[in-house]
């Protein structure tokens, strides 16, 4: 992209829609997308710091009037600067707070969504941390009510611990910053610096209770922080940034912008939804239209909902490319017709499995197999039609290959004495050419079966009319050439045979190679998850113990509590190879494991 286009649009009444333009671009990018979202007050320099991450001095809006100069979401694609094979994605939001806008509800939109669709969002504001600005986040407070886990009633606190799973890492940007980074007259880094603005603080009046929540809010949802100071860019006006030089610029200022770059390139992670799925452009384009669609529509975005569309249709899509690269694999690789059937099956098998491999890699949440168990019904279909167009197309050659031996040979020459013994030398001979001619392919023997066939009243005919033979000659010759077809037609069924028992065989790996494939990728995602599982439950053990060197006691056994579900969930991960079956009986406890055992070695 050489410039950013509008992604979300702010349209009539304060109401959003996506623009197609940028939907289409989404929609063209198979690669992993990392987003990169910003929001924050208007007129604070958002902007500018975009145009940084995509490596320009211009293309996201700048301004430097009272109004906000950013409309909607606007978004900028460019390949990712530090690793290859992936998308950065940045999107630059509309400035909250604008005293034009008449529903305060459009910035909730606007917030929700950044968090939605992005996998950093960075808040950026001016000035200090102080409690002011930690109230301008009030939309945190109304997430539960704006962003639904699941389509269930959900408890509060399991909400907010499900949320970790899902929520961008959080950076907040403090531009124009005057303030010695101190805390009790010793020096802190940035990162201290924001954990000790999100200290809940002691009280039981309105006012503290309400600003603990916002704190909590922020330290529950979003458990990855950052912090990011910038001093003044410039002693002179310095509204025009993007017409500025670095060398125009204060050095600790570029020092700051270049530090925070790096960081973003390095430490901002893939978009993901629910069991580390990866997500590319296309998928991203559609999450936007489903969220956007929610909000229109005045319903609650739901992200176990919107993750199970996703997989629906991009599980569906999957099988269907799977598919074509059998179909494509197996047209480019195997030259029909094939000598024997083993040949085309060891070709079939290989297509096989690149297919399921790029389906099993990329599907997710494939509900009873569903849509793997299509790929391989096709599959399987696309090989018994191939086989049957292998064994036509194997007779036909053959076929015309036997009538081109036979040319033009005249049987009425043939009707005279001695005449049924040149004609057999003249058959014999074809047959011989016939066997010596390559690439026939399966039907090879069939074929000449069929043609002889249809020469034996021609060959009877010829034979009778041989005077020069005896009786007793005639019937050795006639039980000679019955013996040849018998002969013909074993070797037939033992082609039949063995062609029917090599399919059957192909059937039988592709169960087993699709079995092998499914269980690898289920634990793939069980590792996933219990690498997921050990960084929330990092955080959250974190947090109690921050919690109660605080002092809020009562707070942290929450936290324990939804400690303790994660470290339940986590020795079911743990033992599910071993256990599967017992882990699903709702009253299974670990403490049944030793007795399990007990039983199973019995």
């Amino acid at each position: 992209m050489a410039h950013p286009v509008c992604l979300i649009e702010n349209i009539e009444e304060n109401k959003v829609k996506i623009n197609q333009e940028a939907l289409a671009i989404l929609s063209s990018i198979s690669q992993p997308v990392v987003v990169v979202s910003i929001v924050g007050k208007y007129r604070t320099g958002k902007s500018y710091l975009m145009n940084r991450l995509a490596g320009k001095r211009t293309g996201f809006s700048l301004g430097s009037t009272v109004q906000s100069n950013t409309k909607g979401i606007w978004m900028w694609c460019v390949p990712h600067p530090r690793r290859e094979g992936q998308t950065l994605v940045l999107l630059d939001t509309e400035g909250l707070g604008d005293v034009e806008k008449d529903d305060l509800r459009y910035d909730s939109y606007v917030f929700t969504l950044a968090i939605l669709l992005s996998s950093t969002l960075v808040y950026n504001t001016k000035g200090t941390i102080d409690n002011e600005e930690l109230l301008r986040l009030q939309y945190m407070t109304e997430l539960t009510k704006l962003i639904h886990v699941r389509s269930t009633t959900e408890d509060k606190n399991k909400a907010s611990s499900e949320f970790i799973r899902f929520f961008p890492s959080f950076v907040w940007v403090v531009r124009d910053f005057t303030l010695e980074l101190e805390i009790d007259g010793k020096e802190v880094t940035t990162d201290r610096y924001l954990e000790n603005a999100l200290k809940l603080k002691q009280g039981n009046s309105e006012e503290i209770r309400q600003s603990n929540i916002l704190r909590e809010c922020i330290r529950n949802y979003f458990p990855s922080r950052k912090c990011f100071v910038f001093y003044q860019p410039t002693n002179r006006n310095h509204h025009n940034l993007e017409k500025l030089n670095d060398t125009d610029l204060d050095p600790d200022f570029v020092k700051q912008t270049n530090e925070f770059c790096s960081y973003i390139f390095d430490s901002s992670k893939e978009k993901t939804i629910a069991g580390g799925v990866r997500v590319n452009g296309s998928m991203l384009g559609q999450l936007a239209v489903m969220y956007v669609e929610a909000i229109h529509s005045g319903q609650v975005p739901c992200l176990e909902n919107a993750v199970d569309v996703l997989a629906q249709r991009e599980n569906a899509s999957l099988a269907d490319k799977s598919y074509d690269l059998y179909q494509n694999l197996l047209g480019e690789q195997v030259v029909l017709p094939t000598e024997t059937q083993q040949e085309f099956s060891s070709v079939h098998e290989e297509c096989m499995k690149k297919a399921l491999k790029l389906f099993m890699e990329h599907s997710f949440k494939d509900e009873d197999q569903r849509y793997q168990n299509f790929l391989m019904t096709c599959i399987q279909k696309e090989y018994e039609r191939k086989c049957q167009e292998n064994e036509q197309l194997s007779y036909k050659h053959c076929t015309d290959l036997l009538e081109k031996l036979w040319g033009n040979i005249d049987h009425k020459s043939y009707m005279r004495p001695g005449g049924y013994l040149d004609y057999r030398a003249t058959v014999d001979g074809i047959i011989k050419k016939y066997k010596a001619t390559p690439q026939k392919g399966l039907k090879a023997e069939e074929a000449l079966q069929t043609f002889l066939k249809q020469k034996e009243d021609m060959e009877s005919c010829i034979l009778k009319a041989d005077h020069s033979l005896t009786e007793q000659q005639k019937k050795l010759e006639e039980e000679k050439a019955h013996a040849e077809v018998e002969k013909f037609k074993a070797e037939v069924a033992k082609k039949k045979e063995e062609a029917l028992n090599q399919r059957i065989k192909d059937i039988e790996k592709a169960y087993k190679e699709n079995e092998q494939q499914l269980v690898e990728k289920m634990e793939r995602e069980r590792n996933t998850m219990i690498e997921e599982n050990k960084r929330i439950l990092e955080k959250r053990l974190q947090e109690e113990k921050t919690l109660t060197e605080e002092g809020f006691n009562q707070k942290a056994k929450v936290i324990s509590a939804i400690i303790e579900e994660l470290q339940e969930e986590q020795m079911k991960l743990f033992f599910s190879e071993n256990y599967g079956p017992e882990l699903k009986d709702p009253s299974f406890s670990f403490a049944k494991i030793s007795r399990i055992n007990e039983q199973k070695e019995n």
